[in-house]
């Protein structure tokens, strides 16, 4: 492989990575547009809000979780 194409290689490939990282807000904003809600009105607002709740649901440890040492 060429080494002045390696550099660009990486680059695209960074960049290709961290495009696939979204927020739970964008995630959220993606499930009411999905459904049919116009972005600002009072029902996209109440969908943008219940869903970004009900995914940081999703992401948290359950209640009284404790982080537990490696066996590593």
């Amino acid at each position: 492989m060429n080494l002045r194409k390696l550099p660009i290689l990486l680059a695209a490939t960074m960049i290709a990575m961290l495009s696939g990282c979204g927020s739970i807000e964008s995630a959220a904003q993606d499930d009411c547009t999905s459904i049919g809600w116009v972005v600002g009105s009072k029902g996209y607002q109440d969908c943008f809000k219940a869903r970004v709740y009900e995914r940081k649901l999703d992401y948290s440890k359950p209640p009284g979780d404790k982080p537990a040492p490696s066996l590593l």
